[in-house]
């Protein structure tokens, strides 16, 4: 790795300076970290990867299994358990997977839709912009 920084004397008249992650303070000014070759490509590869269809794919299985978890969490509290000892608390588990099988048949057969992403109030804000 190597690091390159320039002086203050030269970063204060810039007229880029507002673009810069920190200004300039003491005799240093901006600083820029050049990678090795290797550690550079490896996230530039997976970025490029990100783009084909075999990624989106897996990916979509992953995101499927962690809305599965974040709906369990939720519904049911499954992060902490109500019961003292491991097959108690299993039993639980056991529980709560049969109640989420329920919730999606009764989904299922009624028509109900999916639920959608959560809109933070800032987006809702520039939305309606």
């Amino acid at each position: 790795m190597i690091k390159v920084f320039f002086s203050a004397r030269h970063c204060r008249p810039c007229p880029k300076q507002t673009s810069c992650t920190k200004p300039p303070s003491g005799r240093r000014g901006r600083g820029i970290t050049f990678l090795p070759r290797e550690r550079y490509e490896a996230p530039e590869a997976v970025r490029r990867a990100q783009d084909t269809d075999e990624w989106k794919g897996r990916y979509a299985i992953r995101a499927g299994v962690a809305g599965t978890i974040s709906q369990a969490v939720r519904v049911t509290g499954l992060r902490r358990t109500r019961y003292r000892g491991l097959p108690a608390t299993r039993l639980g588990h056991v529980f709560a997977a049969t109640a989420l099988n329920l919730i999606r048949i009764d989904r299922w057969l009624t028509g109900t839709p999916l639920g959608g992403t959560r809109t933070s109030r800032l987006e809702t804000l520039m939305l309606a912009a």
